[in-house]
């Protein structure tokens, strides 16, 4: 039924295993094959091609759904329906933000400090061209096909380049001076696609699964037995998504109570249950939360 393009390069490790968590195995018979398949009766097609151009090709109809940065949809002004954030990237879950920077050493503090004719090499130049122009600032805009952000001081002023943590661009001896855009990867629909209601409803089952395991992603189901007398004070300790389950044990010999928790969490909750009663703790992994 749809057509599914996913991205190549520094997402698709993390998409691919996205996928696979949400039993949407991605299969191809090689890691360098740009043709997949997924083994769901929803998907009829799997390509896996560069993100810079992810964004078009949906837009022209050659794919029904497609998943990218909110960068590459910016840049290329493509026509999509977006169908929500997915919140994951190459190394952590935060946003990765397109940014300018110039040299630390630089007198330059902010965006309005730069000069008439600033030289500037960016992945991104119509992004680049649109930001600079609405400050103001006439720009030459190089376009660069990596290793941005070493191009400054010897070869241009200041580089607009993509971060997740700014350790690269620190490494390389830049400060940041402002933010174009924040960036989480998205997945997103042709226009015509989506007005197929067969088709919007496959679109929103997939993120309903997909969405499910980045919402797993940090959690645990905590499982505990506890007396009546200590139930209520373990009970108002305990923090869950909507009211923990409670239910009284065979025999009224206490009550077992379950729990999601993050992860991060468990290793002050655990003793802090104990002290106040707690008993039998069992910590699960969860792998799909679905409202």
């Amino acid at each position: 039924m749809l057509k599914l393009v996913l991205p190549k390069g520094s997402l698709e490790k993390a998409t691919l295993q996205l996928f696979e968590e949400a039993d949407l195995t991605v299969r191809r018979s090689s890691d360098v094959d740009y043709r997949a398949t997924i083994d769901d009766p929803r998907i009829a097609d799997v390509r896996i091609l560069r993100p810079q151009e992810i964004p078009m090709y949906v837009a022209d109809g050659l794919f029904d759904v497609g998943i990218a940065g909110r960068d590459w949809i910016e840049e290329t002004s493509s026509d999509v329906v977006p169908l929500g954030e997915l919140k994951y990237s190459k190394v952590t879950a935060k946003p990765v933000k397109i940014v300018v920077a110039v040299p630390a050493d630089s007198e330059y503090e902010t965006i309005a400090d730069l000069p008439q004719g600033v030289r500037v090499s960016s992945e991104y130049p119509e992004l680049t061209d649109r930001h600079f122009a609405a400050a103001g600032i006439e720009a030459e805009v190089m376009l660069s096909y990596g290793a941005t952000e070493a191009k400054a001081p010897e070869i241009v002023d200041a580089v607009v380049d993509l971060t997740e943590t700014g350790s690269a661009l620190r490494a390389a001896g830049l400060k940041i001076i402002d933010e174009i855009l924040t960036s989480y990867t998205e997945i997103f629909a042709n226009n015509q696609s989506y007005e197929d209601p067969e088709k919007r409803k496959a679109m929103e089952q997939i993120k309903t699964l997909l969405d499910g395991v980045l919402d797993a992603r940090g959690r645990v189901l905590m499982k505990l037995n506890v007396g009546a007398s200590e139930l209520d004070q373990v009970i108002r300790m305990l923090p869950s998504m909507k009211a923990p389950t409670v239910n009284e044990l065979w025999g009224g010999g206490g009550f077992a109570v379950e729990t999601v928790v993050n992860k991060s969490d468990i290793n002050v909750l655990i003793p802090q249950l104990l002290d106040l009663g707690a008993t039998d703790v069992i910590e699960l992994p969860i792998s799909k939360i679905v409202p």
